[in-house]
C-alpha cells in the first residue's frame, strides 16, 4: 500500500486533458508480435489480456492483488545474457507517451505492482528485472549472492538492463501501434532512482523526462560509508551499541532542539541542516534507562550524525535529525534488520567474492579505494554532467525525504548541487525537491503524499517548470496515482500515525523552502511561501 494526495488526483485529472489518446486498429495483432525481429532478443511471450481482473505475476513466494485492468498486449522478452523485460501496452486509447518503472533494492524481479497505475492511464509501461533473477527469503533479505559471479550480471544491474529495456520497449511500441511514442518518461525510487540518474547521464537521449525519488546516487558510498560505517560504531565495542528502545527518546530531543527553527513548531524538522542538536543533553545523570544515554552512547549517536570523518573531513554525511524513528541499525548484530546483513553481503559477494570476509577487517584508508576503483564505474551514478540530456530537452525531476534513514538526503543535495555547478541554468534541466517529515519514498510524520510525476509532465510537454508541488497528509488511491513517494519500487512504509487534521504544506525547489507568512492555519500551504532560507 502507498499514500498519495488530493492534490495528486486533482493532478491526474488535469494531466488527462493533456493526453489525446490513439487507437491500435492499425497496427498488427498481439499475438504477431512473437514475429517482431529484435537483435540479441527473444521473445518468449505475447498475449492479449482481455479487461477485466487481472493478477499479475509477482515475485518468487509473493502474493500479487488482483487489478481491474483496460485490454493490454503484454509481451516478454529477453535480452542477452538473461535481462527480462516486460512490456504493457493498452490495446485502446494509448495516450502516445511511455513511461517506465524501475526496480528498488536489488532488483532481480519485474515490478509489475508499478506497472499497472501507468497502464490504467493510458501508458505503455515496462520493467526489466536488470538481468538476475533475485530471490527473496522469509525475511526479505536480500544477499548479493546473484553478484558473485558474471560480472556482466553486476553491469546489467548497474546501468545496461534499464537501458536495453528502454530500446526494446520503443522497438516493440513502434511495432504495435505503427508509430513511435511521442514522450518518453522512466519513473523510479531508492535504487530506481538512481537507475533514473543512469539514464540521464549515460544514455541522455532515452527520456524526455525523468522522475528520481531519493537516488541512490552512489552504491559504493552507501555500503562503505553509511552502512560499514554504521556497523563499526556500534557493533566493535558491545558498550557502544545503542539499543532499540532508545530511539524515542532521541527523537523527541531532537524535534524540541529543531522543530521551531522555521518559525512553525509543528512536529516537524522543516530544514535539517540548520538543525545544531547536541547528543550530550541525553547523558544519563543517574542509571542507565530508555530516556537517556552513556557516555560511549552519545559518541556513537554523533558519529551516526556526521558519517565517516577521515582526515579529519566529513567523506559522507550520516543520519539527519527528525529520522531517528525509522533507524533500523540498532540492535544486535544477529539480529540486524537491514545496514549490516546488506553491507557484509555486498562485500562477500560483489567485491571480494570471498563468502567469508568480516566487517571487523575493514580500513577506509587501504579499502575504500580499491572499492571505488573497481565498482563506482558499474554502480555509481555521480556524475554531474548533464549537458547531452540538457541538449536532448530532457527534464530532471529528484524528490529527497528530509527524514530517510536509507538514503541519506545530504548526499542527493551533494548531488544536486555539484549538477547546479556544472551546467549552465541548471534549474532549466533539473529541479529538486525535498520533503520534511518524509522516509525513504514515502510515509514518515510530515505530508508526504504529492504528484511529482503530473508536475514533470506539464514541464516536459508545456514548459511549466515547477516552482512548488502541494503535499498533505491525505490518502491516495494507489490505482489512480502515478509517480509519487514509491514509484517505481512498489512497496512503502506506512507506520504514519493517523491524524484528523488535514495537513498540505508547499515543496519548494531547492534551495528554497518553504516559510510561514504569519498569518493563517499553519496546516494550509496558502499560508506558505517558497524563499531561500533566511531571506526577507
Amino acid at each position: 500500500m502507498k499514500r498519495f494526495s488530493m492534490a495528486a488526483i486533482f493532478g491526474i485529472a488535469v494531466l488527462l486533458t493533456f493526453l489525446a489518446p490513439v487507437s491500435a486498429s492499425a497496427s498488427p495483432s498481439c499475438e504477431g508480435l512473437m514475429n517482431l525481429k529484435i537483435p540479441d532478443t527473444t521473445i518468449t511471450s505475447a498475449a492479449l489480456v482481455p479487461a477485466g481482473p487481472y493478477t499479475p505475476p509477482g515475485r518468487p513466494g509473493s502474493k500479487m492483488p488482483t487489478y481491474e485492468m483496460p485490454a493490454l498486449c503484454s509481451v516478454h522478452l529477453v535480452v542477452k545474457p538473461a535481462i527480462n523485460i516486460e512490456v504493457w501496452m493498452p490495446v485502446d486509447d494509448w495516450n502516445g507517451r511511455i513511461a517506465t518503472v524501475g526496480d528498488g533494492s536489488q532488483a532481480g524481479f519485474i515490478n509489475y505492482i508499478d506497472m499497472v497505475t501507468p497502464l490504467k492511464l493510458g501508458y505503455v509501461t515496462a520493467s526489466t528485472d536488470t538481468g538476475h533473477a533475485q530471490i527473496q527469503g522469509a525475511t526479505g533479505a536480500q544477499n548479493f549472492a546473484w553478484a558473485a559471479g558474471d560480472p556482466e550480471i553486476l553491469i546489467g544491474y548497474g546501468y545496461r538492463g534499464v537501458h536495453e529495456m528502454t530500446l526494446k520497449t520503443k522497438m516493440v511500441v513502434a511495432a504495435f501501434y505503427g508509430k513511435d511514442a511521442q514522450y518518453n518518461y522512466f519513473i523510479g525510487c531508492s535504487n530506481a532512482g538512481r537507475q533514473a540518474l543512469m539514464e540521464v547521464q549515460r544514455y541522455p537521449n532515452d527520456y524526455d523526462g525523468v522522475l528520481a525519488g531519493a537516488p541512490l546516487v552512489s552504491w559504493t558510498k552507501q555500503m562503505a560509508e553509511q552502512y560499514l560505517w554504521e556497523a563499526l560504531v556500534l557493533f566493535k565495542d558491545p558498550e557502544s551499541n545503542i539499543p532499540v528502545n532508545k530511539l524515542p527518546a532521541i527523537a523527541d530531543a531532537s524535534m524540541a532542539a529543531c522543530d521551531a527553527n522555521d518559525g512553525v513548531k509543528d512536529g516537524l524538522i522543516s530544514d535539517p541542516m540548520r538543525c545544531h542538536f547536541n547528543p550530550a543533553v541525553l547523558l544519563c545523570k543517574a542509571e542507565d534507562s530508555p530516556s537517556c544515554l552513556t557516555a560511549k552512547q552519545i559518541e556513537s549517536l554523533k558519529k551516526l550524525y556526521s558519517g565517516p570523518i577521515l582526515d579529519g573531513k566529513a567523506v559522507y554525511q550520516g543520519y539527519m535529525p527528525g529520522s531517528e524513528n525509522r533507524w533500523t541499525l540498532v540492535g544486535t548484530p544477529e539480529h540486524y534488520g537491514g545496514a549490516l546483513v546488506s553491507a557484509q553481503a555486498f562485500f562477500r559477494n560483489a567485491m571480494y567474492q570471498d563468502p567469508n570476509w568480516d566487517f571487523h577487517t575493514w580500513s577506509y584508508e587501504k579499502n575504500l579505494p580499491e572499492l571505488r576503483k573497481k565498482l563506482s564505474p558499474i554502480l555509481d551514478a555521480e556524475d554531474p554532467n548533464i549537458k547531452p540530456f540538457q541538449a536532448h530537452g530532457g527534464k530532471l525531476l529528484i524528490y529527497q525525504g528530509w527524514a530517510d534513514p536509507t538514503v541519506a538526503p545530504m548526499d542527493t543535495v551533494r548531488y544536486y548541487e555539484d549538477i547546479e555547478a556544472t551546467i549552465k541554468n541548471p534549474t532549466d534541466t533539473a529541479r529538486m525537491f525535498m520533503v520534511p517529515g518524509m522516509y525513504h519514498c514515502g510515509g514518515g510524520p510530515g505530508p508526504h503524499t504529492f504528484d511529482p510525476f503530473s508536475s514533470l509532465v506539464g514541464w516536459v510537454e508545456h514548459q511549466h517548470a515547477p516552482d512548488r508541488i502541494i503535499t498533505s497528509n491525505a490518502p491516495y488511491n494507489p490505482l489512480t496515482a502515478i509517480g509519487g513517494p514509491g514509484g517505481g519500487i512498489g512497496v512503502v512504509n506506512l507506520d504514519t500515525p493517523s491524524t484528523d487534521v488535514m495537513r498540505t504544506r508547499p515543496l519548494c525547489p531547492y534551495p528554497q523552502t518553504a516559510q510561514y507568512t504569519g498569518q493563517g492555519s499553519t496546516d494550509d500551504a496558502s499560508n506558505f511561501v517558497c524563499k531561500l532560507p533566511n531571506s526577507n
